[in-house]
């Protein structure tokens, strides 16, 4: 009854084959690859248009490297105050990019709304005592489980642009966003006015593997000395690209994050049934928040369930957590099943 995150798993059983497939014999060093090369062009066929790839192995890399291509020392890149850049990867990005700034803004459900950006980005003085924006970052899904339309990125990154900002993409859960949507992975990204996707596989499925996708090649150009300087360019570079080989063959990305969302609608289902218990957000991928009783979350503590306490400061307006109340977080997994969602309600239920 672990609903702490998901990555709290192992790796899914094609990525496994597909790593032990690529242990066998010699390859070339640094990413030049047969597993890292064919990777690329799957990428490139996903996205439907030629994209630069770097693979790593972490996403707190794989964020931090994008926003140090996209942001120099005296600039800034602004994002949700609770995105996961900001709030849980220990300064990284500002480490990467050489001491550049972080801007949170407010929003509910951890999503940036075009109004509050365009607002914030009006107030700024040309003064040098304020560090320029260069960039924006945005989550997709938020850390309250809330997904980004197309239309919602576009109206984003048409104001970013327009102020002469590049647009990152943190996708930590982005086959869980796009299933969730229905739409194609160009649409919720190029399309639309992404200029940099961090594409995650850790969380769906892999041991540890992501892809830096860059969509405009000026930004590209930089990336492989960035990497290389980070020390995210691995030597045994296939072991990466044998793991997203797996990750990708026969859309079985998408078949993870399908059976992740699914496990999560079923439990938001059995979540609310319960006395007192609300969802604070729709649930839209893999992620939901309830609003339980204070002792229903302590009667499944003692039961061994696990989860985390969430922060409030993005409710929607309205809602409020009663002092005899918590909000958590609830994550499922591509290996999440169904007896452990029932056992969990069970012990909720007491």
């Amino acid at each position: 009854m672990n609903f702490a995150s998901d990555n709290i798993v192992g790796a899914s059983r094609p990525v496994l084959d597909a790593l032990i497939a690529a242990n066998g014999g010699a390859e070339p060093a640094y990413g030049a690859d047969g597993p890292t090369r064919a990777v690329e062009r799957r990428l490139a066929e996903i996205f439907e248009r030629d994209c630069a790839v770097f693979l790593v192995a972490t996403g707190t890399g794989a964020n931090a490297l994008a926003l140090s291509a996209l942001v120099p020392p005296y600039g800034c890149a602004v994002c949700h105050r609770e995105a996961h850049v900001i709030d849980d990867e220990c300064g990284a990005p500002e480490f990467f990019t050489g001491g550049a700034k972080l801007a949170g803004l407010p929003g509910v459900g951890a999503k940036l709304a075009p109004r509050t950006l365009a607002e914030w980005l009006a107030s700024l003085s040309p003064s040098v005592k304020q560090m320029p924006p260069r960039a924006l970052s945005i989550s997709q899904a938020t850390e309250c489980g809330l997904v980004y339309t197309p239309g919602e990125v576009a109206a984003l990154a048409e104001i970013a642009h327009g102020a002469g900002l590049k647009v990152h993409m943190d996708g930590a859960r982005f086959a869980n966003a796009l299933v969730s949507l229905g739409v194609s992975p160009a649409e919720i990204t190029w399309k639309a006015g992404v200029d940099v996707l961090t594409f995650g596989a850790t969380k769906n499925g892999c041991l540890a593997a992501e892809a830096l996708i860059v969509f405009d090649p000026a930004l590209a150009e930089a990336m492989p000395w960035l990497r290389k300087r980070s020390g995210h360019t691995l030597s045994k570079g296939r072991l990466l690209g044998a793991q997203l080989q797996g990750y990708l063959a026969n859309d079985h990305w998408l078949d993870n994050a399908r059976h992740a969302n699914a496990m999560a609608a079923r439990l938001a289902e059995g979540v609310t049934a319960l006395p007192g218990a609300r969802l604070a957000f729709e649930r839209q991928a893999n992620e939901l928040l309830p609003v339980l009783p204070r002792e229903t979350a302590e009667r499944l503590r003692a039961a061994g369930a696990m989860f985390h306490p969430w922060s409030e400061a993005s409710l929607p307006e309205g809602e409020r957590v009663a002092p005899h109340e918590t909000l958590v977080r609830l994550v499922t997994s591509f290996a999440t099943t169904e007896g452990e969602i029932d056992a969990f309600l069970a012990a909720a239920r007491g």
